[in-house]
């Protein structure tokens, strides 16, 4: 699994609408709303890596609203939450 961060810049009056846009686009698999530089953050995961052009450039940078967006391609996840997580599917 590739696992992209999209920092996304929005108008200011429409970030609930893009928010959910987003989140409802294939590959998209949470969007946070945040402050900082960014209006947005979108994590995106997908199986090969020219799916990321897909979502993101194909998909996401079109929703009406969205101004800019900045990709980081993650490497590795040191969480312990996401490993606990994994390990702990179906079992309550």
């Amino acid at each position: 699994m590739i696992t992209a961060i999209v920092m996304v810049a929005v108008e200011a009056d429409k970030i609930p609408e893009v928010a959910q846009a987003i989140a409802d686009l294939d590959g998209v698999s949470e969007v946070y709303s945040v402050a900082g530089d960014a209006d947005l953050i979108a994590v995106v995961r997908v199986r090969e890596f020219d799916s990321i052009a897909d979502v993101i450039a194909g998909r996401m940078s079109k929703v009406a609203g969205v101004t800019h967006t900045d990709t980081h391609i993650a490497f590795r996840a040191y969480s312990k939450h996401d490993l606990d997580a994994t390990f702990s599917i179906g079992v309550e």
